[in-house]
């Protein structure tokens, strides 16, 4: 069974993403938390869940903040922010903070169901007009990736399709690989980088694309 915790203060809200999300897949359960504390409560209760969906007006403790308490916490656990702040710096800071995907509030349903199944499949997601940078999908700056990071000509191909939001499996199917050899690549790189996560890996390959 997929465990989804949806946070978020309007119950309304919360009760629509959970309907949406419920036609992913039949095993698919959400459980709603009105608020960062709650939410705390929640992931301290059971360790078994596989995302957390999160908005950044929350009544107590920031989503901002409670995405930085997950990342420590839960550094395994995926997150998505929904959100009505959908400009770029805000996408951007959620990005620095841990966040696997964003999606606007705006946003159709079909479009939370694709983020959440990228997700859950080891992706990122991003809306697209407030994506991590079209240099990065175009692949500009691989040479300097290469060199700044100090990757290996392999590595390389991985942090470039990592850069398109590709998920492993796609990676691996792409290059000829294993997933498994893919994952070792991802660990190497996010060394190489110091980074934590793909959504931080995102952000220092889109500057690196930027500055090429």
């Amino acid at each position: 069974m997929t465990r989804v915790l949806i946070v978020e203060d309007h119950a309304l809200v919360r009760e629509a993403m959970a309907q949406t999300l419920g036609r992913i897949e039949s095993g698919l359960e959400c459980v709603e938390a009105r608020g960062s504390e709650e939410a705390l409560v929640l992931l301290a209760e059971s360790p078994d869940w596989d995302l957390a969906i999160i908005d950044l007006m929350l009544p107590d403790l920031s989503g901002f903040s409670l995405l930085g308490v997950l990342a420590k916490r839960y550094p395994d656990m995926p997150t998505i922010v929904v959100s009505a702040l959908d400009d770029q710096a805000t996408l951007r800071r959620a990005m620095k903070v841990g966040a696997s995907g964003f999606v606007s509030k705006s946003s159709s349903g079909d479009e939370l169901r694709h983020a959440v199944r990228t997700v859950l499949d080891g992706g990122v997601f991003f809306t697209p007009q407030d994506g991590p940078g079209e240099e990065v999908a175009r692949g500009r700056g691989s040479r300097a990736q290469e060199s700044r990071y100090r990757l290996t000509a392999a590595q390389t191909r991985v942090a470039e399709l990592l850069g398109q939001g590709k998920t492993n499996r796609e990676i691996a199917d792409a290059l000829g690989l294993s997933e498994g050899t893919v994952k070792v690549h991802m660990s190497a790189i996010f060394r190489a980088m110091n980074v934590r996560n793909r959504s931080q890996a995102l952000v220092a390959l889109s500057r690196s694309g930027a500055r090429a």
